[in-house]
């Protein structure tokens, strides 16, 4: 015979050819050499034997376990002491009393919806994530639920939760905030048959989120070429000066043009503009020449009105100086002063002839 010593802690299960014989507390015990024994912690939980049904006629063994069992598609929450220490798929385990206060949960991930009381906290912890799918949907965001391929309704602002199975989960998000398209690089020919390249950009909300993805595919790629199909519509039946001319006034008329179309698709568009409108070279050389020549022409206009008032002055002083002899006395005295402040010096030579004669250019005859 064989001494076997079964601690405080401990728990065995005796064995002979393999078939279960009796339970073992804490003491010594004396075997025979053909029995086995199998000791146990009883701080942890073990997969059950396969002869469990045998095992647990024995009332001795059966007050000592809680036995647990999971179907194929649950889990079971172990709680030791109010805390979850593991959880355990598809089987049978065994978890012994009297050291630990165990609970158990049992849960369906079957499903996907979570209705088991568990906390948050634990859903996002290491021993209960792996079975978990998480979603975060944010506050300016619209969220569609997608579960086997079937629509399942909106989805709230918030932290969401699902089992993990086989079931396929889809969630599309929609951005509500208010959004901008770039329209850029458009080519498009105007009624005259210019190449324009037109960029331009639209702002837009998303008002209707189940329109939006369940009636549409790709709805922001399809706001973008009615974008397209209305500036075409409105640049092709101008002329190049006519669309230069209304350029600003474009907007508002390819705004209603588009607002329609884009109710459809669950977007309601709050601006539209142009940005830019590209020439190409050669229209781009002749209308700088053109402007070039309107530029000379308003300024030989100019020059030419400015030298009609010029000599319309000069006439009217020339009349003024015919009626009043005193009037051309002093304009003589003005070129005289003006002629004197180019000279440095004079020297006057001559006889009193020349006194006199300065003398009837500078004092007026009485």
């Amino acid at each position: 015979m064989r001494k076997v010593r079964i601690n405080k802690d401990e728990a065995g299960l005796v064995f002979e050819h393999g078939q279960y014989k009796r339970f073992l507390n804490e003491g010594v015990y004396w075997l025979w050499p053909a029995s086995k024994v199998h000791v146990y912690n009883r701080a942890f939980g073990f997969p059950a034997p396969a002869a469990m049904s045998h095992m647990l006629q024995d009332a001795r063994l059966a007050g000592e376990i809680y036995l647990v069992e999971a179907g194929a598609t649950e889990i079971v929450l172990v709680y030791a002491d109010g805390l979850l220490r593991e959880v355990v798929s598809a089987g049978r385990y065994i978890f012994w009393k009297g050291l630990i206060r165990y609970e158990f949960v049992r849960a369906d991930i079957g499903k996907i919806d979570i209705t088991e009381p568990v906390e948050k906290a634990l859903l996002e912890g290491p021993v209960l994530a792996p079975y978990v799918r998480k979603v975060i949907v944010e506050s300016y965001e619209k969220a569609l639920l997608f579960v086997d391929g079937s629509f399942a309704g909106p989805l709230g602002p918030g932290t969401h939760y699902w089992w993990k199975n086989n079931i396929p989960v889809h969630v599309s998000r929609v951005d509500t905030r208010q959004l901008q398209a770039e329209i850029n690089g458009q080519e498009i020919l105007t009624r005259d048959k210019a190449a324009l390249r037109v960029n331009a950009f639209a702002n837009y909300l998303v008002v209707d989120a189940e329109k939006a993805v369940l009636r549409n595919k790709d709805y922001e790629r399809q706001l973008y070429t009615n974008f397209q199909l209305a500036l075409r519509e409105n640049i092709g039946m101008l002329t190049l000066d006519e669309l230069l001319e209304r350029k600003e006034t474009m907007g508002p008329l390819i705004l209603r043009a588009v607002n329609e179309r884009a109710k459809d698709l669950g977007v309601e568009v709050l601006g539209f503009g142009i940005r830019d409108i590209i020439l190409p070279g050669d229209v781009r050389e002749i209308m700088n020449s053109v402007l070039v020549a309107e530029k000379k022409a308003q300024a030989n206009s100019i020059a030419r009105r400015e030298e009609t008032a010029s000599t319309r002055s000069l006439l009217n002083t020339a009349k003024l100086m015919e009626d009043n002899q005193m009037l051309w006395k002093l304009k003589e005295m003005e070129y005289v002063e003006k002629i004197a402040e180019k000279i440095s010096s004079i020297s006057v030579s001559g006889n009193g002839v020349l006194i006199d004669q300065l003398r009837q250019i500078f004092v007026p005859p009485r």
